[in-house]
C-alpha cells in the first residue's frame, strides 16, 4: 500500500519540532516529526513520499550526513534545510548535495509553507515519472527479441523497408512486427513510440 505524501521534520529541538508540525497541520498538510537523523533514518523505505524539514546541526547525524543517506537509499524525497545563524556554509554545502531550499532560523512562516508545498509538488512529479519509467521497461521488457530489432530501426528513423533489408525478411513482415511493437508498447502514433523509446533512454 502506498505510504500517504507527509513532511517529515527533523530536529533535536522538540519546540521547533512541533510548532513547524502544528503550522502544517494547520493548513492540512500531513507532518510527522522525528528527535533525531538517526530515528528517522530507522523507519524509512523507498516507498515513502513527501518531503524532509531537517534541522542542519544535530547531536546524532548532521543534516548533510542525512541527506547523504536519504540519497543513498534512493528515496527522491525533496530536503529542506534549517540553519542555525552561522551555519550558511552548511547549508550551501546541502544544496550541493541535492537540497532542495534552505532556510535560516527564525524563519517565516509564510515562506516555508511555500517551500514545502512546492517540494510536495517536486515529490509528485517525481514519484509520476518513476511510475512512468517502471511501466516503459515493463512494456519493452515484453518485446521479442525480432520486435525490439524493429523497435530499433523505428526510432532510428528507417522506413519499413530499409528494416526489412537489414534484419532479411519481408516489409510485409516488418509490418506485422511493427504493429505488434504498437500495440505492446500502447503508442497510438510513431511519434508517441519515438517519445517513449526517448523516455526510456533508447536513443542518444
Amino acid at each position: 500500500m502506498p505510504h500517504e505524501q507527509k513532511v517529515h521534520i527533523i530536529d533535536d529541538d522538540q519546540a521547533v519540532r512541533d510548532s513547524l508540525a502544528f503550522l502544517l497541520q494547520s493548513i492540512r498538510i500531513p507532518a510527522a516529526v522525528h528527535e533525531s537523523g538517526s530515528a528517522f533514518l530507522a523507519t524509512l523505505t523507498a516507498e515513502h513520499q513527501g518531503c524532509i524539514v531537517t534541522d542542519v546541526r544535530m547531536p546524532d547525524i548532521t543534516g548533510i550526513e542525512l541527506l547523504r543517506r536519504v540519497r543513498e537509499m534512493k528515496v527522491q524525497m525533496p530536503v529542506i534545510v534549517i540553519t542555525g545563524h552561522g551555519d550558511v556554509p552548511m547549508a550551501v554545502e546541502a544544496m550541493k548535495l541535492g537540497a532542495f531550499d534552505f532556510f535560516e532560523k527564525p524563519f517565516d512562516d509564510e515562506a516555508i509553507i511555500a517551500a514545502v508545498r512546492r517540494a510536495l509538488d517536486r515529490s509528485t512529479a517525481s514519484e509520476k515519472e518513476t511510475a512512468e519509467r517502471a511501466e516503459l521497461e515493463k512494456r519493452l521488457s515484453s518485446l521479442s527479441n525480432r520486435e525490439r530489432e524493429v523497435l530499433d530501426g523505428l526510432i532510428a528513423g528507417h522506413a519499413n523497408k530499409v528494416i526489412a533489408s537489414d534484419l532479411a525478411i519481408s516489409p510485409r513482415t516488418v509490418e506485422i512486427y511493427r504493429a505488434n511493437v504498437m500495440t505492446k508498447m500502447g503508442a497510438s502514433s510513431l511519434s508517441e513510440l519515438v517519445r517513449m523509446a526517448i523516455a526510456a533512454g533508447l536513443t542518444q
